[in-house]
């Protein structure tokens, strides 16, 4: 192995190579190097990485895994301390706080300010951004352009999508095809608020799990717009699956349905128990996940094997709501203004709280049985009174009594603080099922090989 100054290029030389990877020191070493320099979540991956291996000492990497974790954790009540004061909100009261108001939005900026700072991965300046390429021109045409940030080169090999206020492009960074990025590039004014909500991701969920929300680089502030750099996944979203369905006049197969839902249920009960709200769940936003390799029955059921990368995973965080920056047991006003996912506490302009993911999770769940967006009416109840309902029926040959228990649950009287149990309780409902018949989880599997056959061709 050649000299070099680059630690990050020794270490994955080092790894390359083989040389010392199941010794502990070389993961303790260079995750302390990477947290002296201010690369919190690098150095938690090589802690991560180490262990996965069972380096040994194995006793030492985890004790040490285990400070560097209390560390992140200062940190992290560092923020909590910085929460809105209570005195701040009076004037709006406790359950009127609209967590997208601008006059909100800034007051948050301005206490996060200081913190994300110091964060790895971000840059600001006070001066416009200067590169050759105007970021405006990405506009009309971006394929094979290239644009310069933070010293390194990025070729734009096309759109990946675009809103009203922001555009994403894939691009190879420095020209490598085996480094492909997302750019959020958002003009002004500059915004960093999705990045902060990135590393919060990043402290208060680890493992595995992380890989479920998103992962991001770095951001680039300027006076005039904001690059959030991102990873990307190329095998599409789950709006793509529904629509690979759609076109064809069919809806998604009720197991396929079921493995999602599960999928999406298990996600927002790990965000919740973070402190953390997307704000913005829908189907555009979740990109699926494939297993490296052909999947297997063996390992469904605890998600272990060819199914630890097999999912989704939730990005596009710019409208999240941090609960540590806000009182306890805050609930909000405010209308998310999406149409087709604007919960039911929205649309009556009543309190809400987590029902900004949940409600959207419902939306999605419909969409993937009935191939539209969902309408929600009064049902009479078996007890004389009323529930919110879909309007659409279910369909007779679908497990009704699963699908009626979740809507129930989930449209009405949602708890407003912990809803944990709840979102464990319709979990289990849909594993046990899956876990009644091994027939199920076949089909399931041959339903995923055909989906990614389908979606990664196309």
């Amino acid at each position: 192995m050649g000299v070099s100054a680059d630690f990050d290029t020794v270490f994955k030389e080092m790894l390359d190579s083989k040389v010392c990877v199941n010794d502990s020191s070389l993961y303790v070493w260079s995750a302390s190097f990477f947290e002296l320099k201010g690369r919190l979540r690098d150095a938690l991956t090589i802690y991560q990485l180490g262990i996965s291996r069972n380096a040994e000492p194995i006793e030492w990497l985890k004790k040490a895994h285990t400070l560097f974790l209390s560390r992140i954790s200062e940190i992290q009540n560092a923020a909590s301390s910085e929460k809105i004061d209570d005195k701040e909100h009076m004037k709006l009261g406790n359950n009127d706080i609209n967590p997208w108001d601008t006059s909100t939005m800034n007051d948050l900026l301005k206490k996060i300010d200081p913190l994300i700072a110091k964060v790895d991965g971000y840059y600001s300046s006070t001066k416009s951004y200067a590169g050759k390429v105007a970021l405006s021109t990405l506009k009309n045409s971006s394929r094979n352009k290239v644009i310069e940030i933070g010293g390194n080169k990025y070729h734009i090999k096309g759109c990946a999508g675009q809103g009203g206020f922001a555009q994403v492009y894939k691009a190879y960074v420095n020209g490598d095809p085996d480094d492909l990025v997302a750019l959020k590039v958002i003009q002004k004014p500059p915004f960093p608020w999705e990045f902060y909500m990135y590393r919060q991701l990043d402290q208060r969920i680890l493992g595995r799990e992380r890989l479920r929300y998103g992962l991001a680089h770095r951001v680039h502030l300027y006076s005039d717009c904001s690059i959030l750099i991102c990873d990307y996944l190329a095998h599409g979203t789950l709006q793509d699956a529904i629509n690979s369905y759609a076109v064809i006049g069919k809806s998604m197969e009720e197991v396929l349905c079921i493995y999602y839902t599960t999928e999406m249920l298990h996600m927002v009960e790990t965000m919740h128990d973070a402190g953390l709200i997307h704000g913005d769940f829908k189907p555009d936003n979740l990109l699926i996940r494939y297993a490296r390799g052909d999947l297997t029955e063996d390992g469904f059921l605890d998600r272990s094997g060819s199914w630890r990368d097999q999912g989704l995973c939730l990005v596009d965080w710019g409208r999240g709501i941090d609960l540590h920056l806000f009182p306890d047991n805050t609930m909000f006003k405010g209308d998310c203004r999406t149409s087709g996912f604007r919960c039911i506490e929205m649309q009556e302009d009543k309190p809400w709280k987590f029902q900004a993911n949940t409600y959207g999770l419902c939306v999605v769940v419909h969409m993937m049985l009935h191939n539209c967006y969902m309408e929600v009416v009064k049902k009479e109840s078996s007890d004389g009174g009323s529930v919110y309902l879909p309007r659409l029926p279910f369909k007779r040959y679908w497990n009704i009594e699963l699908w009626k228990t979740f809507f129930t649950k989930m449209l009405n009287q949602y708890p407003g603080n912990d809803d944990r149990r709840l979102l464990q309780e319709l979990k289990k409902s849909f594993q046990d099922y899956m876990n009644s018949n091994p027939q199920l989880v076949k089909k399931l599997k041959e339903l995923l090989a055909k989906q990614r056959a389908s979606l990664c061709s196309a």
